[in-house]
């Protein structure tokens, strides 16, 4: 039980770091010149790359893009407060109690993440032909499968444990 525990908390953080990185970090939409995240858009001229605003209307609707924000920091406090949680109720809680508020915390995060990406998807660079979807929207998805993943298995380790 020790090293399925350690495997958990182990899958946890790996989706809280990918969580992270995919939130800050600057490669949704990537073109040659262009690198592109939820916060801001870098362009490279000179051999310099320049942060600029990221560009208003049609392409980028600002109610979809704070969406979008809004949901992969909430992805990330979630994760991050259920891994707190999940150290806690290991030393507090009575066996069959376990594990079922890390698994909801774990859940939100991953329905925040997924809500983030499919946002991102459906309704950024439609009409550009140009460029492709960079490191961190991939990061995005692994960590909603990761997500998923140990919210399914706190919702286990609380039956098994009960």
């Amino acid at each position: 039980m020790l090293i399925l525990l350690a495997a958990i908390f182990a899958i946890h953080i790996i989706g809280i770091i990918l969580l992270l990185v995919a939130t800050i970090d600057n490669a949704w939409w990537m073109t040659e010149n262009i690198s592109t995240d939820v916060w801001g858009r870098w362009v490279q001229t000179n051999g310099v790359w320049n942060l600029t605003d990221l560009p208003k209307g049609s392409h980028y609707p600002e109610d979809y893009l704070q969406a979008v924000q809004a949901s992969a920091v909430l992805a990330c406090i979630f994760s991050i407060l259920g891994i707190f949680v999940f150290v806690a109720q290991l030393f507090t809680l009575s066996k069959g109690k376990r594990f079922t508020i890390s698994g909801v915390f774990q859940a939100l995060a991953c329905l925040c993440i997924m809500i983030a990406a499919s946002i991102y998807t459906d309704r950024f660079h439609l009409d550009e032909k140009q460029g492709w979807y960079g490191h961190c929207y991939i990061l995005a998805w692994i960590s909603f499968a990761l997500t998923f993943i140990s919210s399914i298995t706190y919702f286990v380790l609380r039956k098994k444990t009960g």
